[in-house]
């Protein structure tokens, strides 16, 4: 009786760990290899993309900038007009009233060059709102300046069946986080309302924190106990039914990029994995995904009023929007 018992009580552990086994393969199971190593020397190009980021994060981020502080609210979205038209777009606004206020998205488009039911949109987007005082330099002064210069780097491209709509959202931050008046919802909802063919939507969200010492990186359980331990990496994130976009994204930028690189999909309750705007387009139905430095799991400084321009890493943010734009314009061939 008591041999039974003990057999059938490895035999229930042997397949609570095959289980816990195959759910972290589908999880964290991503194509390529992420780079090791110290980073390449930077190139020129990357060298003067670093300023054109600090120029930015700086315009945009030096104070707090929501609704509760309106007027630099409204100054950081004339600066992404001013800096989107610089760069030969239009900035079409999404005006709706949130909080007693008007406040808007914007977005650039960069159309396709044949029309019909072959077309379909990908979707690049950061919320330029901060937290109550936080100026918000690295959450997300650092994610709309990647967005920013993206536009000027992809300005040349001329897809032939991809729409590729980059986007700025106001109202992503608390208290209108995951309601009706978070910016990228209101957007979200309005993609799908006119029944877009949106087939990828990624959300830049605190982009712009690394360190190459052991111990700066935290995670949510399970995770700690397999992923790396020093916050050097960025991290490409997604829920489940999302995937097939995160393996096509961190496949793209491990083939083309040298920088370290973790990814994976997690069901929306762990904490951090539904923490950005992906999440409004995922409840629209649309497969989408944050990349992300991992935010209040190696950033000190989040949410806080120190999160300020000295703070962000502008060299490895450089990197990583060079690798990004060769991963868009893998997908414009689509």
């Amino acid at each position: 009786m008591l041999q039974d018992f003990l057999w059938g009580a490895l035999w229930a552990l042997a397949a609570a760990l095959i289980g816990i086994g195959a759910l972290l393969w589908y999880s964290l199971g991503m194509p390529g290899r992420s780079y090791k190593g110290s980073l390449p020397q930077a190139t020129a190009e990357e060298i003067e993309l670093a300023g054109r980021l600090k120029q930015h994060v700086t315009a945009i981020a030096s104070e707090p900038h929501n609704i509760e502080h309106y007027a630099n609210l409204e100054q950081a979205a004339q600066y992404i007009e001013r800096t989107l038209a610089a760069a030969g777009y239009r900035a079409v606004p999404q005006v709706y009233e949130a909080g007693g206020a008007e406040v808007r998205n914007l977005e650039a488009t960069i159309e396709p060059l044949e029309s019909g039911q072959h077309v379909r949109t990908v979707v690049v987007g950061a919320h330029y709102d901060s937290i109550a005082d936080s100026p918000g330099a690295n959450d997300n002064g650092s994610g709309v300046a990647a967005v920013l210069e993206l536009a000027r780097l992809l300005r040349d491209l001329r897809p032939a069946h991809t729409r590729l709509r980059l986007v700025l959202f106001v109202n992503e931050e608390p208290p209108y986080f995951h309601t009706g008046d978070m910016g990228s919802y209101r957007y979200a909802q309005a993609l799908a309302e006119r029944n877009e063919p949106v087939a990828a939507m990624i959300a830049f969200d605190t982009i712009g924190c690394f360190s190459d010492a052991p111990g700066t990186q935290q995670y949510p359980p399970p995770f700690g106990a397999v992923l790396p331990n020093r916050g050097n990496f960025i991290a490409f994130v997604g829920m489940l039914g999302s995937r097939p976009l995160v393996q096509e994204v961190i496949a793209s930028f491990r083939r083309h990029t040298s920088f370290p690189s973790i990814g994976g999909v997690a069901p929306g309750f762990i904490p951090g994995i539904d923490w950005s705007d992906h999440w409004s387009f995922a409840q629209a139905g649309f497969q989408a995904m944050m990349i992300t430095d991992t935010a209040i799991f190696r950033y000190p400084h989040y949410h806080r009023r120190t999160d300020t321009p000295d703070k962000v890493d502008y060299e490895r943010l450089a990197r990583i929007a060079k690798g990004i734009e060769r991963v868009l314009r893998d997908m414009a061939k689509g």
